[in-house]
């Protein structure tokens, strides 16, 4: 295959975007290549707002045609959350044909090396960025972010993420050289010399399990860490949530063939409504990589059964926030009203449980009671959100149906503090959109138990009273030691509470934001710096990103020969 992209001409574009990736992941500061605010993507140009939006309406009604091997029909479906059809057609795959395709591109591609493949998908990656505002849509009307956050949240951090794990990827290759010189002193005799080689091997094929809500920020860092390790990536889209990973694949196979590698190292599984075929594909010998995210019932499956593949998930788990003290008390109120209302709670790092003492907490306002505490929340969500064109803003569409459910039987599990409204939004009437509840439940009754301990995913929180900051301490460690939380926050001036809550999260290796009261939500992390996920409780196997995620997609295979 000839290349119309070279590796020198790649390492030559890349290669300073990498080494800068490299540093942040080292030191931890911020850093992005990829631009927040979408007046920074062009003006009246091929990047701009209305050519993405052009790009996007192009798309509604079409067929993307991958130029996969193996199509044996056409499959679709999508409707937004805002309620429009999207009525794109996918590729549907014969496995039989189309998995053979992919294994053989991957003995050029392990021959490529970590630096060659690191700049490819550097390559895919900087040209999905150029796309960010097409992306934001198809982000938008899959998942139901509202657009602004659909465009941060699907576009840059998404790429952020992707990037990092290359980062990562190339820091575990090569940290072992190519070639090494072994010269072992036999005393009088002549020395024992042996030239030793050392490949990075993928493991095979890696499929990647992608989710409804964020379908590129959650599935980019797998994609990228398969790929930049030699491994060919099958992507299995949630069906409610395809476009935005078919243009990925589409992007992915145009790049890998302009730099001379097989385009079928990337490519796409769409499948027919109620096929189901995550669990087919879980299973097929030549699958030796899943990346999952989603309910812990499939996660807890594909962990149980995939056995001959390495499995990555991120599941469900119940997020807690501890509410003591704060010498704050307006920032603590005004932060947790965002992160409570943000996408309408349909993150997995969104909290769910905020456990309160009874008598109240001290603040820099006076004493305030649990009854006080859980009225001004309430109203500063209110007040958050009292603007219907900001609530649309900050809230976006109900997702699916379950979600609607979930809210709405929500408020028949205890004392409602802040009733769940219906918001119309002018520009989608399809679109269901829904403010969150608080509802108020006693950490003493096992009746309330139930409730609390399961996660409820969507924009429903609990007010749990407790009985002291040591009870909020051995709940928090209970939940998470148990059901797993991808997120843990805490309020208090007390450097014993600080010290009881930061040892419960090490111990049951939970990530802990303290003292939230600014722009900063316990519900966001930033790639190159904070860490999303742990993979040491029940929530998630693996974290977002670290050495861990990426060092078991390949091994190394020694050869050696008498020097």
């Amino acid at each position: 295959m000839t290349a119309a992209l070279s590796a020198h001409e790649l390492i030559a574009r890349h290669r300073s975007t990498l080494d800068q990736a490299l540093e942040a992941i080292r030191t931890r500061a911020y850093w992005s290549p990829h631009p927040e605010h979408p007046k920074a993507y062009g003006e009246n140009g091929s990047l701009d707002a209305a050519a993405g939006k052009a790009a996007f309406d192009a798309l509604l009604g079409s067929r993307l045609d991958l130029g996969q091997p193996g199509t044996d029909d056409w499959v679709g479906g999508e409707t937004s959350p805002y309620g429009v059809d999207l009525g794109v057609m996918y590729p549907h795959a014969d496995l039989d044909v189309l998995l053979p395709a992919m294994k053989a591109g991957q003995r050029a591609w392990r021959g490529a090396g970590a630096e060659q493949r690191a700049v490819v998908c550097l390559e895919i990656l900087k040209r999905i960025s150029d796309r960010t505002h097409a992306f934001a849509h198809a982000v938008m009307h899959t998942s139901g972010q509202a657009f602004m956050m659909a465009f941060q949240a699907g576009g840059p951090h998404a790429q952020d993420r992707g990037l990092e794990a290359v980062a990562y990827a190339y820091v575990e290759q090569v940290r072992t050289p190519d070639n090494a010189e072994w010269t072992k002193p036999q005393g009088k005799r002549d020395p024992l010399a042996m030239n030793k080689q050392f490949t990075p091997v993928p493991r095979g094929i890696a499929l990647m399990i992608g989710c409804n809500t964020f379908p590129t920020w959650n599935g980019y860092p797998g994609l990228f860490a398969s790929l930049a390790t030699g491994n060919a990536v099958l992507v299995k889209p949630h069906p409610r949530a395809v476009l935005p990973l078919a243009l990925t694949v589409q992007v992915a196979r145009e790049v890998l063939a302009e730099a001379g590698f097989d385009p079928n190292l990337v490519a796409l599984a769409a499948e027919r409504p109620g096929e189901g075929i995550a669990k087919t594909l879980a299973l097929r010998p030549e699958i030796r990589i899943i990346d999952y995210t989603g309910s812990t019932e499939f996660g807890d499956w594909l962990e149980a059964n995939a056995r001959q593949a390495q499995v990555y998930t991120e599941k469900a788990g119940v997020n807690t926030v501890v509410v003591h003290s704060t010498s704050d008390y307006k920032g603590m109120l005004s932060n947790l009203a965002f992160s409570l209302s943000l996408y309408s709670g349909q993150m997995c790092t969104t909290p769910q449980n905020l456990l309160l003492p009874r008598e109240g907490i001290s603040t820099d306002q006076g004493p305030k009671s649990y009854d006080e505490v859980v009225a001004d929340l309430a109203r500063s969500v209110d007040g958050l959100l009292g603007d219907d064109a900001r609530a649309n803003a900050l809230l976006g569409a109900i997702v699916n149906p379950d979600v609607k459910a979930r809210l709405e039987a929500a408020a028949g599990l205890g004392e409602v503090a802040l009733a769940s409204r219906e918001i119309t939004n002018p520009d989608f009437p399809g679109a269901v959109v829904r403010t969150p509840v608080i509802v108020k439940l006693d950490g003493a009754k096992p009746d309330d138990e139930a409730a609390y301990m399961s996660e409820c995913f969507g924009p429903v929180s609990f007010a749990v009273a407790v009985d002291s900051a040591a009870d909020a301490a051995e709940l928090l460690r209970r939940t998470v030691r148990e059901k797993g939380a991808m997120t843990v926050g805490a309020y208090t001036t007390d450097p014993e509470v600080e010290q009881a809550v930061q040892e419960v999260c090490l111990e049951e290796a939970a990530q802990l934001s303290l003292n939230l009261t600014g722009g900063v939500y316990v519900n966001q992390t930033a790639a190159f710096s904070d860490f999303h996920g742990s993979g040491g409780n029940p929530a998630a196997s693996a974290a977002l990103c670290d050495g861990a995620f990426v060092a078991n997609r390949f091994r190394v295979v020694e050869v050696r020969r008498d020097a």
